[in-house]
């Protein structure tokens, strides 16, 4: 029996890594370069390669990003080092915010110098104000790197995480239910740019106490898949075809299911993938995913324009490889930039990753 626990905690370490990875890496699909200014993205909407650009971005971007916020709060809701409010705030500034201020910064540095120094199309700064947003994120979603959000929200949950993991599971539940109404309405800013993560940490937290992680890793495909292949499938036609329902509750109802049951299918999907042929591999790429989810829009804003230039726009013959490859591409960049940063300079490598890189 205690080798069994034994095997399954560390399965499910080796999971939660995993999902970490495909997540991630998913989510440099939702940023993907195309080349094209919003108006002319519009003007292809419905060919064949705009419709394979939205079935990545909602398949294995937006709709993994859920479970980022999950596991962060069912890792809170099993720490013993939650219950010092300040050693763990202390903890979570070293390891979100400061990295999310550094990196926003270095945003601006690089992609806004472009823009000046070769003419990149891309924001410069107009104002202090505009620089004060860029770096905190306070009241409006930033410019250059717009998955920061994340961070910005999940650190403020982090702050309320050793309320959370004191609060009876009821007003857990009413919390969450709180989160998804603001989600579904379309309420959070300026306090949380995006209520939907509250929703899933607290879910997380809930998932924790009810031993959830277990019982959803052990439902079969044939129950775990069909929700989110339905719920998904819908999604995207109406992604695709957006004059087919006017925009409202429905729709965000819709997104907040679909968000839920790719939850389940993405988890279950890195608890088989934790004892596949791919684990080892997953697992060394994981130290460096943090990284990439501060440094991939950066490297897009300055690479896409490079790469694009041989494989052309979206709309051109050899686009569809480049958007297929982009997030590998984006992956072996970082690992080869963190790799000699580790080297060079391993206190930065540890500040940038949030404490994921050390030296090498």
């Amino acid at each position: 029996m205690v080798h069994t626990l034994t095997t399954d905690a560390a399965r499910r370490s080796d999971a939660i890594s995993i999902a970490r990875v495909i997540c991630i890496l998913g989510v440099v699909y939702v940023h993907a370069w195309t080349g094209l200014s919003g108006h002319d993205l519009e003007g292809l909407r419905g060919t064949p390669q705009d419709s394979l650009r939205w079935v990545l971005m909602e398949i294995f971007g937006r709709s993994a990003v859920p479970l980022l916020g999950l596991i962060s709060g069912w890792l809170v809701g099993g720490s013993s080092r939650t219950q010092n409010w300040m050693r763990h705030v202390g903890r979570k500034t070293r390891t979100i915010l400061l990295p999310m201020v550094l990196w926003n910064g270095l945003a601006i540095l690089f992609v806004s110098g472009a823009a000046w120094i070769v003419g990149l199309s891309a924001p410069v700064p107009s104002s202090t104000d505009w620089m004060f947003q860029e770096l905190f994120i306070v009241s409006r979603n930033p410019d250059i790197n717009v998955q920061m959000p994340f961070l910005r929200d999940l650190f403020l949950c982090m702050i309320a995480a050793p309320l959370f993991v004191r609060l009876p599971g009821w007003m857990l539940g009413v919390i969450a239910a709180m989160a998804a109404l603001c989600q579904i309405m379309g309420w959070g800013p300026p306090v949380l740019m995006r209520a939907s993560i509250l929703f899933f940490f607290i879910m997380g937290i809930i998932a924790r106490r009810g031993g959830l992680a277990d019982r959803m890793a052990a439902l079969p495909w044939t129950v775990a898949a069909p929700p989110y292949a339905l719920l998904m499938s819908v999604q995207l036609y109406f992604s695709l075809h957006p004059g087919s329902v006017a925009p409202g509750i429905d729709l965000a109802i819709l997104d907040m299911a679909v968000r839920i049951a790719a939850a389940v299918f993405f988890w279950r999907l890195s608890w088989g993938l934790a004892a596949s042929v791919a684990r080892g591999m997953l697992l060394r790429i994981e130290p460096f995913v943090f990284f990439l989810f501060c440094s991939h829009l950066i490297l897009i804003w300055l690479g896409g324009p490079v790469l694009g230039a041989l494989f052309g726009k979206l709309g051109s013959p050899f686009y569809p490889a480049y958007l297929l490859v982009q997030p590998l591409l984006v992956l072996m960049a970082v690992i080869l930039l963190g790799s000699l940063l580790s080297r060079a300079s391993p206190r930065l490598a540890k500040l940038l990753s949030g404490g994921r890189l050390m030296a090498a």
